[in-house]
């Protein structure tokens, strides 16, 4: 198994409460154990960022800069991780960017400079882990309100119950702090 180098996270439903189509900073909350876990992560010399589709710029309903201005409210909010890149395409597109298809992954793994099996993906549904196989980097499910149950019966044994526990599992760390 290759050492985890780079946690990739999703934005919405994962860092961040999902406000559909979000543009205003001003609405960004962060969710429970968030900040923690970007924090644990960058404590332990792993490159951080964020992978997020943004539909929302292709339909038309807020900009690439709306979307830019949201996540550096998140980036302060967090503690600054070391890349966001996101996908502006609507789902009906065909990109080979949003998720679940690779691109994204794909792209943080080579701007950070880590290969994709090096990265482990975060997200709260089906397409952030699906994104990181196909990559073929490994995915874990971190379950919210807006993940279907078939998707946590599906990825049950690559998930965990908070974002916290997800990173403290890749880092092979106990709750208080020590290696296993």
């Amino acid at each position: 198994m290759t050492t985890v180098r780079a946690v990739l996270f999703d934005r919405d439903g994962t860092l961040v409460a999902d406000v559909p189509y979000n543009g205003d900073p001003d609405r960004v909350r962060l969710l429970p154990g968030a900040a923690e876990a970007v924090a644990l992560a960058r404590s332990h010399g792993l490159a951080t960022g964020v992978v997020s589709n943004q539909s929302g710029i292709g339909r038309g309903l807020l900009t690439a800069e709306d979307v830019r201005r949201v996540n550096a409210r998140a980036d302060a909010l967090l503690g600054g991780l070391d890349l966001w890149v996101f996908c502006p395409h609507a789902p009906d597109a065909g990109c080979a960017c949003r998720k679940p298809r690779p691109g994204l992954v794909l792209t943080a793994a080579d701007r950070l400079g880590v290969p994709p099996a090096a990265c482990l993906v975060i997200g709260d549904i089906a397409a952030d882990v699906l994104a990181a196989r196909a990559a073929g980097a490994r995915g874990i499910l971190v379950p919210a309100p807006a993940t279907a149950p078939e998707e946590v019966a599906r990825f049950a044994e690559q998930s965990a119950p908070d974002l916290l526990t997800a990173v403290r599992g890749a880092l092979g760390v106990t709750a208080g702090g020590r290696s296993r």
